[in-house]
This record gives structure tokens, C-alpha cells and sequence, in this order.
């Protein structure tokens, strides 16, 4: 049985009412003493162990009150879907600033950032990259997370704070369709990799993709060894009903071309 370890007092975990904050909520108490959950809305009462602190990413304010007292971050708050710039300025540049800067402020050294597949999505998936080859964002989502992962760099250089740049692929209860094959990522095995992540004595500035043990995937782990993430789960078991019920891909079509599937296509421009 896995046991995880607790390596903080209090863990603060933003976008708490999103759909992998949720799956995170209960995951990550077994991590800290105190769990303190962010979103604008929607997180309800706080139970045995947790706190609640509602922030605006876009209100620095909000921000320092949100991150002052913890001792390590999770950030997984913002958009996490192509929109129109002016909201993914706000939510995840402007926000992603507000919160390097009360990092730096209330001395937090060791941040769990959501990156995406998405900054590395005009990639064929016919290729195998890995952290060292340059960014090519798909949208302004994946250009926004290129960002945080410069941000991240800069606030480690500066001011020693430690980040793992979570390339996240797709986390969901289970494979969709045939390119999630490649880019599942289990809820359990995300909770594993922030714990390998919280716990490793020495992070740096780390890019990990976040995947499952696939037997096809396009990204190249072997950089983020020293963070010791091994994943448990596979999409595999899951390839013979995903094949079932879906079609041939066109490879006319970018959207079966490229990493970053819909994404490269989708969007105000």
C-alpha cells in the first residue's frame, strides 16, 4: 500500500474548485498537515484538515493574503482551455506573476506549477521531444503556460525559488479518444507526481511531462529522473474500447497531425 509523505504544514492548493483541484482535494491532505484551497467560488465549507481562502489570480491583494503562512504551493488555478487573450492575460500571466511575487514575499520556496502539453503542441505526433526542445504553444493557453515556465525559471535564478513545470497531458477519469492514449494522465498517478515533486530534496527549475506509463506517448521523461516520479497507471487497458468507438484519424486534419490536437485549431484567431 502507498503511503505518502507528509512534507509540509500547510500546502496551498489553487483552482481547488476545478476539475483536477477536485480530484486533488482529498489526494493532496495526505501531503501536509494543512491543506489551504483557492478558487474565486465554489469550494463550500471547509472540512477536518482544510482552509479555505478565496482569491482572484488577477487581484495581487488577493494573491499575498492567499499565499502568506503556506509553505509550498500548488498552483493548478487559471483558464486551462484556449480563450479570448484579454481573459488568459488576467487568469494566467497577470495571476501567475501575483503569485511569484508572494512567493517571494512570504519566503515560499517550492512550487508545483500546472503546465500543459500545450506549450509544445505544434509538435508532430509522429515526433518524441523532451524538456530541452524549444516551446511551440498551439494557442494562447500553451503561450501563457511558455510564460509561467520562463516566470518560473526567472523567480529560480533571482530568488532560489524551486518549480516543477508540470507539463500536464490530459487527466481524466479515463482515456477519451485515440490520441489520449499518449497523453493520459491517471488522477492518481497526477497526485504521485506532485508528491515526487513536494518531496524531492532537490527540485530546481524542473520541465516534467506529466503522463501515465503509456506504451505510446510522444514526450521523453528522462530529464525529470532526479524528481523521481514513476507512474502506476497505463492507458493501455483502456485502448481496445477507445479504438471501438472511435474512427480512423484524417490525416489531413492538424488536429491528427499535431500534439496538441483541437487545441491547434481552436480559439478566437
Amino acid at each position: 500500500m502507498e503511503t505518502t509523505l507528509k512534507t509540509h504544514h500547510r500546502l496551498l492548493l489553487t483552482g481547488a474548485a476545478g476539475g483536477l483541484g477536485t480530484a486533488l482535494r482529498e489526494r493532496l491532505k495526505g501531503n501536509c498537515e494543512v491543506l489551504r484551497l483557492s478558487d474565486k467560488a465554489g469550494l463550500g465549507d471547509a472540512q477536518a484538515g482544510e482552509e479555505i481562502v478565496l482569491a482572484d489570480l488577477a487581484n495581487a491583494d488577493e494573491v499575498d493574503a492567499m499565499v502568506a503562512g503556506v509553505d509550498a504551493i500548488v498552483h493548478m488555478g487559471g483558464i486551462s482551455v484556449e480563450a479570448p487573450f484579454a481573459a488568459i492575460l488576467q487568469a494566467n500571466i497577470v495571476g501567475a506573476v501575483n503569485l511569484y511575487e508572494a512567493a517571494r514575499r512570504h519566503g515560499v520556496k517550492r512550487v508545483v506549477f500546472a503546465s500543459s502539453n500545450h506549450v509544445t503542441g505544434f509538435y508532430k505526433q509522429s515526433e518524441t521531444i523532451h524538456a530541452d526542445h524549444p516551446a511551440r504553444p498551439d494557442g494562447f493557453y500553451g503561450l501563457s503556460k511558455a510564460f509561467g515556465e520562463d516566470l518560473a525559471r526567472l523567480y529560480f535564478d533571482r530568488h532560489g525559488i524551486e518549480t516543477a513545470c508540470v507539463r500536464i497531458g490530459s487527466s481524466f477519469p479515463e482515456p477519451r479518444d485515440r490520441r489520449m492514449l499518449a497523453t493520459w494522465l491517471s488522477f492518481d498517478d497526477l497526485h504521485r507526481l506532485i508528491s515526487a515533486c513536494l518531496s524531492t530534496p532537490v527540485l530546481g527549475h524542473s520541465i516534467v511531462f506529466g503522463m501515465s506509463n503509456n506504451a505510446v506517448t510522444w514526450w521523453d521523461n528522462s530529464r525529470a529522473r532526479h524528481v523521481g516520479f514513476v507512474a502506476q497507471d497505463s492507458s493501455d487497458v483502456f485502448r481496445e474500447a477507445v479504438f471501438a468507438r472511435t474512427s480512423t484519424p484524417d490525416l489531413n486534419d492538424p488536429a491528427a497531425v499535431y500534439q496538441g490536437g483541437g487545441f491547434v485549431k481552436a480559439g478566437p484567431f
